[in-house]
Formats: structure tokens, C-alpha cells, sequence
């Protein structure tokens, strides 16, 4: 098989796969005949085929999967015009502190927020696959760590934690913002406020004031 057959398969593989497909995944696709490293020139190549249209392919987390670019929402959303999920303040604040703190105990978040978190919360989090309980701290009680799961870092369009963007200022309110963006899969996942459709603002204004972690877990396998 030349490599023009093997890309071939590959975007055939990776346009009709439901979930993003690991390189472990990729590499059944070609037994013995190409190594790990030509399989990823092939996706490169592959990348670069599709750049510039609606559907563009990236590498998340758990793996490879073509999407539709961030343009292309304001059209896709009017085939599926139902309205997209919204969650609470605590919800997306609980988040952030998960996200960029992790691993942290439910006293962590509350210590921080300066209120108590109710459990919904935490269930909200959980059933929506962002946030999962790794361990537990050696304290009184043995309190949960919660850390967040390789599917949050694919909603969110990331391979690694390290992709996290920045904590920032809103200049005019003054209030710290964390702006991480959708993937272009067509998720949809919006605060109770009015936010962009393709981006989930997370502000919390205490979030500068979050103490550093034990560790920040690292969710990227290799692609």
C-alpha cells in the first residue's frame, strides 16, 4: 500500500468513526505496514487537505476526529434550532476551579468560592462527563479529589490541560474571565447568561485567589 491509498483509508476510517480515534486505533488500520510516525505525516497530510473548508480534522485527547469549523455554527445550528443546554454560575464556576486547579476536594471549591456546593452541582458535572472523582486525600473523612475527564478536554477542543488558556481580566468589569472554547463538533454549552454560542465563558472572581494544587493531572496520551 503507497502512502496516497493509506491517507485514503485514513479519512475514510476517520469520517465515518462516531468518537475520535486513537493512534493505537489508527495504526490496526495498516498491520505492520506503516509505523507510528507515518501515520501521523498521513494525518498531517490529511490536515492540510482539509484546510480552508467546513469540516476540518484535529487531534483532541483521546484521539483524531474531523469536525466542522467554528464558521460553520451560525449555519448548523439552524438544521438543529433547539435550544442548547445552560448552566448555572456555580456550575461553570465549579468548573473552572476543577479545570484549572485540579485535583480538588468539594472544602477545595468552597473554600474558594467562599459558598457552599451543593451536590447537583457536582452531579451536574459528573453526568456531563467533565469532571470525575480520581482518588480520595489522606484527611478526615477522605474527601473525593475531582479532577476533569479526556471527554471534557474533547468537548473543549483541547489535547492537554496545558491548552487551558490563560485566566484573564474583563477590562471593563473587572471580573476574571475564563474563556475556553467548544469544539467545532456542533456541542453546544452556554452559561444561564447570554454568551456566545461557540465559546463557554466561565467568570469567577475569585479564581486569581485559588491556591496552587497538589498536581495538575495530565490527560494527554500519546496520538
Amino acid at each position: 500500500m503507497n502512502t496516497q491509498e493509506a491517507k485514503i483509508v485514513l479519512e475514510a476510517a476517520l469520517l465515518t468513526a462516531e468518537q475520535p480515534l486513537a493512534m493505537s486505533q489508527l495504526r490496526k488500520l495498516f498491520p505492520e505496514e506503516l509505523d507510528d510516525e507515518t501515520v501521523r505525516v498521513l494525518l498531517e497530510d490529511l490536515r492540510r487537505d482539509w484546510a480552508g473548508r467546513g469540516i476540518e480534522l484535529v487531534p483532541l485527547a483521546s484521539g483524531w476526529r474531523f469536525q466542522s469549523t467554528a464558521a460553520m455554527t451560525p449555519y448548523l445550528d439552524r438544521l438543529h434550532p433547539e435550544k442548547p443546554p445552560k448552566y448555572s454560575r456555580a456550575i461553570l464556576e465549579t468548573l473552572a476551579i476543577v479545570a484549572y486547579r485540579q485535583p480538588v476536594t468539594r472544602g477545595d471549591i468552597e473554600e474558594i468560592r467562599g459558598v457552599s456546593v451543593s451536590s447537583p452541582v457536582i452531579r451536574t458535572l459528573e453526568e456531563r462527563g467533565w469532571i470525575e472523582a480520581i482518588g480520595h486525600r489522606e484527611a478526615p473523612g477522605r474527601p473525593a479529589l475531582f479532577a476533569t475527564t479526556p471527554a471534557f478536554l474533547d468537548d473543549f477542543g483541547l489535547r492537554s490541560l496545558q491548552e487551558l488558556p490563560p485566566i484573564g481580566v474583563d477590562s471593563e468589569t473587572g471580573d476574571v474571565k475564563l474563556e475556553l472554547p467548544l469544539s467545532g463538533a456542533g456541542i453546544a454549552a452556554v452559561s444561564a447568561s447570554a454568551t456566545p454560542t461557540d465559546a463557554l465563558v466561565l467568570q469567577a472572581d475569585l479564581i486569581d485567589a485559588i491556591p496552587a494544587s497538589e498536581a495538575i493531572i495530565e490527560t494527554n496520551p500519546s496520538l
